[in-house]
């Protein structure tokens, strides 16, 4: 009887013990206790990772080279200007070159290049661009409460203090030009393109990265003849691309064996039906793989790969819609206000341009020709956020019927908080032009 009651306590206690243990121990436990079937290097599966070789961007790296070459002689290299698509290679490529060429430069006994890499999607002001600069030459000043001027005097004095070349890279430049001061910032990058006019002893050279292809045609032309002294453009990867550079990171962050056959030829599948994402088709292999990890499998197959599409697609459109360049937001927004107004059954091109016309005069924004919108239009139709089908008009010629893809909450929810669309908010559409 005795014992009977000893084992009851002990079931008793052991159910308490479970009752009080914090539920993440079961989860990191999973982590710590198995043995990491699927991941060799979880890191090669990110798109941040450079690896030690660089597919299918040979030409790309070669122009960036020549360009850059110049600083292996104590000369200053030309600006240039890098565009693509999102998930082409840009931001990979420059770095990867950066990172050879600061290695080459110590192997040969020859002054290493000060690097300074700005993610202008973070780093978005004038102030902390150059605040950003400071610290990179070892100029120290306070987050904030300087005026610009000052910031920008500092940071030249310092980086002339002593021979030396600074490569500065402005990943999403575009990014610069939509904040509120957008006429400021061309002035700040007016004032980095004519620098070396102003230094004695160092040289400054500018990359700019840019996803938008029409970013240039709302930069200032003494600022774009600076910053655009050399271009170089970065096409979306093929299918068969996409599968090599699958293959090749598969290979460092997956054991063998890892993956299913099949797996690795439907990421390369969806990511080029995405206009040849490689970021996209990275995303997509690690996703699965954890996937298959969280469910203690030692396979990725392909029915893991579909079920972490749909997880990642969930949130690619708000992340589309996040990314679009001003322009494009603008078009999209104007598109959203005239089916709101409901004064207009059938929308094309034409309704489209006129109300993104008065939308650009209130917010004090220079217009595209109506052919740049209409390209923007067929941009966004190919990534699913409106849809544009051409008709005949006879006589009249061919026009573009236009129609929102996406739900109009997430144009509510993104592009409404945003400055300057705060100011379109209460907008009217004329009765006259569009009713």
């Amino acid at each position: 009887m005795r014992d009977i009651k000893i084992n009851i306590l002990e079931e008793k206690v052991g159910i308490m013990v479970q009752e009080n243990q914090n539920p993440l121990d079961q989860v990191f436990n999973k982590f710590l206790q198995a043995d990491n079937k699927l991941f060799k290097n979880r890191d090669a599966l990110r798109h941040t990772f450079v690896p030690n070789e660089l597919l299918h961007r040979k030409r790309q790296q070669e122009q960036i080279g020549n360009v850059l070459g110049p600083a292996l002689q104590g000369s200053t290299p030309s600006n240039i200007f890098c565009y693509g698509r999102t998930g082409t290679g840009k931001t990979i490529v420059v770095k990867y070159i950066l990172n050879y060429l600061k290695d080459l430069c110590a192997k040969a006994s020859k002054p290493v290049p000060l690097t300074n890499y700005i993610n202008c999607r973070i780093v978005d002001t004038n102030y902390r661009v150059l605040a950003s600069l400071c610290k990179t030459v070892g100029e120290d000043v306070p987050f904030t409460g300087l005026p610009t001027d000052e910031v920008y005097q500092r940071f030249k004095t310092a980086l002339d203090s002593q021979d030396q070349l600074l490569i500065i890279i402005l990943d999403e430049v575009d990014e610069l030009v939509k904040k509120k001061d957008y006429n400021k910032v061309n002035d700040i990058l007016y004032d980095l393109t004519r620098m070396n006019t102003e230094l004695e002893n160092a040289r400054v050279s500018l990359i700019g990265i840019s996803n938008d292809l029409t970013f240039k045609e709302y930069l200032e032309p003494r600022v774009l003849s600076g910053l655009s002294q050399e271009e170089c453009l970065f096409e979306s990867y093929s299918a068969s691309q996409l599968r090599d550079i699958l293959n090749q990171r598969a290979e460092i962050g997956y054991h063998e064996g890892a993956l299913a056959e099949g797996v690795i030829p439907r990421v390369a599948a969806l990511a080029a039906r995405e206009h040849g994402d490689a970021r996209r088709a990275l995303d997509l292999l690690l996703k699965a793989g954890e996937i298959a990890e969280r469910k203690g499998l030692d396979k990725v197959t392909e029915d893991h790969v579909d079920i972490a599409e749909k997880l990642i697609e969930s949130s690619l459109v708000k992340n589309a819609v996040k990314k679009l360049p001003m322009q494009s937001k603008l078009i999209l927004y104007s598109i959203y206000k005239i089916e709101a107004s409901k004064k207009i059954a059938e929308i094309n091109t034409g309704e489209v341009f006129s109300v993104y016309e008065d939308f650009c005069n209130i917010v004090k924004i220079r217009p595209l020709t109506q052919r740049r919108v209409s390209d923007l239009i067929t941009d966004l139709d190919m990534q699913g956020i409106i849809k544009a089908s051409i008709i005949n008009r006879g006589r009249y010629g061919r026009t573009k019927k236009i129609q929102i893809s996406i739900p109009k909450q997430i144009i509510v929810d993104i592009v409404e908080t945003e400055h300057p669309f705060t100011r379109l908010m209460d907008a009217k559409i004329k009765k006259e032009k569009h009713g």
